[in-house]
Parts: C-alpha cells; structure tokens; sequence
C-alpha cells in the first residue's frame, strides 16, 4: 500500500512525538486536543496541526522577498532547526537570547524590521511577541498545550519541547514552503535528511569529531597494499627479493642451500678419509684406542653398530645417504 505525502508527514511527526502536550491545558488550546491519556498527558490533534502548518506556509510564500521573514528560538533545542530554515528558504534567523529593542528601538545596531515573524515558543520567547504586537507584525509560533495565545495570529499545535519534535516541524514547514515555491515536486524531491534540523549535543559533536579523527589516523598509519597490481590480466613477476619478487627467486635460494650442504659433507668426508689414513700408517690413534686391545674392542664395538644398521630396511638409510659420502660401518671397521 503505497501512502499519500499527508500520510507520510504524519507518520513522521508520530515518529518525533510531535503529539504528545503536557499535563496543563490552556483554555485557548482546548480546540486542539484530541484527548487525555491515563497518565495526564493530552494529545493534540495531527490533523489539525498538518492544517495550520500548510496555512503557515503560504503566509511565508506569500511575503514577496524572503529576508523579510525572521525566525527566532530562544529555546536551544530549537536553535539549530532556526538556523537550518534561515538557510533553506533564505530568512533571517535570531537564536538565543532576545535583546529587548530588536524589534522597537531604531537606534539599536542589531534594529530588525521584519514582515513576518516566526517563534518556536510563545511562553520563552514572550519578549519578541509583545515587541511585535507594538510593530503590528504578523506572528507565527509553534503552540503547546500550555502555551498562551495572546498577540499569536497562527498557531501551530505541536510538542515544542522536544528536540525532534522542533527538528521535524521547522523540516516540514521548510519542505511545504519550497513545493509552494515550485521549487520541490514530486518528480524533483527534496534532498536534504531530517536529522539536519536536529539539535545536536556540543560534548557529543565534540567526539563524533575526534572519533573521525582518530579513525582517519589509524587508516593513514595502515601500510600500503604489497603487490597491488592495476591490472588484473598481467602475471605476475618471478624476480627475487633482490631484484625480484615471485616463485622464481624462491627456488634458487633453495638450491643455493643444498649446493651448500652437498660441499659441507663432501669437505667432512675429505677430513674423514684424511684421518683414516693417518690411523692406517699408526701416525695417529683414535681417542681412546690403544694398541690391539683397543683395536679388538673398537671391532667389537664396530660389529654391535652393525648389528643395529642390519636391522633397519634393506638399503633404505645407506642408499639415501650414500650420495652424500656416507660410509657404512663395516667399511670403516675394516679400515681399522
């Protein structure tokens, strides 16, 4: 089910909580409930608050130049939605406090003599709406449900309390303005989110923004990708680490590696062979060899070696190690 622009906005203001008044109700204000809860809360009617926004709006448009229009909010969830519907529809925004003479003294050097003026509450910002009534300037001013209506000429019930509720009801006001104006439609929609009109925590702004910063560091400090490539269609290069990068370089350096080993063994097997030799002419005795007793013993010991070899798998060890000068023990006992 596809709903209708009105459906939209109420639901929107549903949303924010633009229904819910207080537990006080002004006399003048009792057009504008729908009902009281349980709870002592009243309900003001959306369908009559939508009514007195589109009413708004074609006053606003109906003011030929758009910086005749001041917005005003002295209330500092209101302060933000003001200064964002200055912006949108070329007005004048005034947030903050009021200083008493805006609108009267002529001599003052902030002197606004506007045609429209538009409040976010008439009990906070009373000031502006007495000056207004000496100026005889037409006043329009979001109501709730304990607002008094003196010197108000359109009100607009809605929760003006609430950051949402404000943020939603300048947004609306703005959008309805701009569509009167042609220049929002349906085929060109208006692209600016709610969530602008919204008031903002300071301390909380203040660490969404060193959050971002903080962020963007840690991104900067990652470093760059290896091996990223532009096109995808290449091969990749086999060069080594020194000059090249890839498969390439690897397997040379393993085969640097077993040259390496192959003449480590063939230089301990000349050693050992110089050795025998030496021990075969009685130049020199093994450690711990001392004449035919000794000689018997290191055959004696020599055969047990054996022994063991014998009972590993037939020519496994010897046939693997062979080529790299291994001798067997047999052959070295019968040098001895």
């Amino acid at each position: 089910m596809v709903l209708t622009q009105k459906e939209q906005d109420i639901q929107l203001m549903l949303a924010a909580q633009c229904h819910l008044g207080t537990r006080n109700l002004h006399h003048q204000m009792t057009r504008y409930v729908y009902r009281r809860r349980n709870d002592g809360i009243y309900v003001i009617n959306l369908e009559k608050t939508y009514e007195k926004l589109q009413m708004a709006a074609r006053v606003i448009v109906a003011v030929e130049n758009p910086g005749d229009v001041v917005v005003q909010s002295a209330r500092p969830y209101g302060q933000r939605a003001v200064f964002k519907f200055a912006q949108y529809l070329g007005a004048k925004s005034l947030a903050g406090r009021h200083t008493p003479g805006t609108f009267t003294n002529q001599i003052q050097k902030n002197f606004e003599e506007p045609r429209l003026l538009l409040l976010t509450d008439p009990r906070t910002d009373h000031q502006p709406i007495r000056e207004s009534a000496y100026m005889n300037i037409p006043t329009i001013a979001f109501c709730d449900t304990d607002s008094p209506l003196s010197h108000v000429d359109i009100a607009i019930p809605a929760n003006n309390k609430g950051k949402h509720s404000i943020g939603v009801l300048y947004y609306l006001l703005a959008r309805m303005v701009l569509e009167m104006r042609g220049q929002v439609s349906v085929a060109n929609p208006w692209d600016v989110v709610v969530d602008l009109f919204f008031y903002r925590d300071p301390e909380e702004a203040k660490e969404a923004e060193e959050f971002e910063d903080v962020a963007e560091g840690f991104q900067s400090a990652l470093p760059a990708p290896v091996g990223a490539m532009d096109s995808w269609g290449e091969m990749a290069p086999t060069e080594t680490a020194e000059g090249m990068t890839g498969f390439g370089g690897a397997v040379d350096g393993f085969e640097a590696a077993i040259r390496h080993l192959r003449s480590t063994v063939q230089q301990a097997h000349t050693d050992a062979q110089s050795c025998r030799s030496a021990v075969s002419v009685g130049a020199i005795s093994p450690p711990g060899v001392h004449g035919a007793t000794g000689r018997r013993a290191l055959g004696h010991n020599s055969g047990s070696l054996n022994r063991g070899f014998e009972a590993a798998p037939a020519g496994g060890f010897e046939a693997a190690a062979q080529p790299m000068g291994y001798v067997a023990p047999e052959q070295f006992a019968a040098d001895f």
